[in-house]
């Protein structure tokens, strides 16, 4: 049967609901990804992690939020750049209460945030816990769950998918880890001719506005895609999906498949 709650009848969404299924809502942007990579990057790929988790564990898989919050220029670039289209904090967050509301409406007894854009975590958790805080079942039977796959890759893959170093998950936008993922799962939506491969882009430790958008390399990317791979890709998919299966279902109390 199909994870993808859009794919499903209403009737057999029903059913896998009724038999506690969790329900995983993948959490992405419109964003710039430098010229070698699409908009929607942060979607199709929450979207894809969310689908290889739920497969895991008997999941469904919610229809994705395509907008995040705002890009920032020390972990995305920045807001200024072409094509980035944003949500402001409030209503990334009134968006995510309103989901959580919606499906334990629906019956769903354990939910879970797939994040896929660094700037939507805090947002994501505050409609969370909104939502938990209106129905006044926090603690209760209902438990919500907020996970950005990149935490769940190990310092072991890390350091096989990065032997000349790593730069930090904040510098990883159009890199090696959403190239690698890309060149895996849609690799006729990457464009490696186009790779810009720099250094790392240095900024400073804090935030100013307005944005210099001076700061930002030309090429909106932080940090180079150059070393990206299909494999590393394989290996980020497997390794990520696995260690959000094995945490959800410790959380959840669900049986391992």
């Amino acid at each position: 049967m199909a994870v993808y709650m859009e794919e499903l009848d209403a009737f057999s969404y029903a059913q896998k609901i009724g038999e506690g299924a969790p329900v995983l809502i993948p959490a992405g942007s419109i964003e710039q990804h430098g010229p070698h990579m699409p908009l929607h990057v942060d979607t199709l790929l929450s979207r894809r992690m969310a689908g290889e988790t739920a497969q895991r564990i008997g999941a469904i898989v919610a229809a994705p939020m395509a907008y995040g919050y705002k890009s920032q220029q020390r972990s995305g670039g920045g807001n200024h750049l072409p094509g980035t289209t944003s949500l402001d904090g409030a209503l990334v967050t009134e968006i995510a209460k309103t989901l959580v509301l919606e499906f334990i409406r629906h019956g769903a007894r354990a939910i879970g945030f797939v994040n896929g854009h660094f700037e939507n975590y805090q947002f994501l958790y505050e409609g969370a816990d909104l939502a938990l805080r209106e129905l006044g079942c926090a603690g209760e039977d209902v438990r919500v769950m907020l996970l950005s796959y990149w935490d769940f890759v190990d310092e072991a893959t890390i350091g096989r998918l990065y032997p000349n170093g790593f730069t930090g998950w904040d510098l990883e936008h159009g890199g090696v880890l959403e190239t690698s993922l890309m060149l895996h799962l849609h690799p006729e939506q990457v464009d490696m001719t186009k790779v810009v491969d720099a250094p790392p882009a240095e900024l400073p430790n804090y935030d100013v506005l307005p944005v210099r958008p001076e700061l930002t390399p030309d090429s909106g990317c932080l940090s180079s895609a150059a070393e990206a791979t299909a494999e590393k890709g394989r290996i980020l998919l497997e390794t990520a999906s696995a260690g959000m299966s094995e945490a959800i279902t410790s959380e959840f109390g669900l049986i391992s498949r």
